[in-house]
C-alpha cells in the first residue's frame, strides 16, 4: 500500500536504499540527509516522500519535490525498491503516485536525472516504459565513463 512517509521510516528508507546495492555510500548518507531536511522542515525542505508499505514494513519510496525558480516544474530525485521486493510493479506504482500527488501540486512537467552505468539500465527501463521521455545525455557526467541520462514526463 502507498502512503505519504511518517516519521518514523527515516531508518527503513535508508535501509532500503543501502540494501540494493547499486548506490555508493554517499548516495545512501544523501538520503539520509533528504530525510532529515523533510523531518525538520516539512514541505518547506522541498522534499516530498511517499512509501510502499506492508504492514509496518517499507518495501520503496520516492523521493520527488518542486524544480527552484521554474513554473510547475518537479524533480523526482529517487526511487527506490528493496531487492527483494522488485518485480511485483512497486517502482511503477510509486511513480504512478508521484504524477498524482504532483498533479494534485499544480505540477505540469517531471524532471528526472539517472546514471547511465550498467547497474542503472532498470531505472531507465522503468522510466520510459512510465511514458517518460530521453532528453539529453552528459557523458561523462558523474565520472569518466558514468553518464548523466534526463528524462522527463509531461503531465
Amino acid at each position: 500500500m502507498i502512503t505519504h512517509a511518517c516519521p518514523d521510516d527515516g531508518p527503513q528508507l535508508v535501509a532500503v536504499t543501502a540494501d540494493v546495492g547499486v548506490f555508493t555510500p554517499e548516495e545512501v548518507a544523501t538520503v539520509d540527509e533528504l530525510w532529515r531536511d523533510f523531518l525538520r522542515q516539512g514541505e518547506a525542505s522541498g522534499y516530498h516522500f511517499v512509501v510502499w508499505r506492508e504492514e509496518e514494513r517499507v518495501l520503496g519510496f520516492a523521493c520527488y519535490g518542486p524544480r527552484a525558480l521554474t513554473e510547475g516544474t518537479f524533480d523526482l530525485y529517487w526511487i527506490v525498491v528493496a531487492k527483494a521486493a522488485q518485480g511485483r510493479g512497486i517502482a511503477r506504482a510509486l511513480m504512478q503516485q508521484v504524477e498524482t500527488d504532483i498533479r494534485q501540486m499544480g505540477g505540469r512537467l517531471i524532471v528526472i536525472e539517472t546514471s547511465g552505468t550498467p547497474e542503472y539500465e532498470p531505472a531507465r527501463r522503468l522510466y520510459t516504459a512510465c511514458g517518460c521521455a530521453p532528453e539529453a545525455i552528459i557523458r561523462d557526467f558523474y565520472r569518466p565513463g558514468d553518464d548523466l541520462f534526463i528524462f522527463t514526463r509531461h503531465l
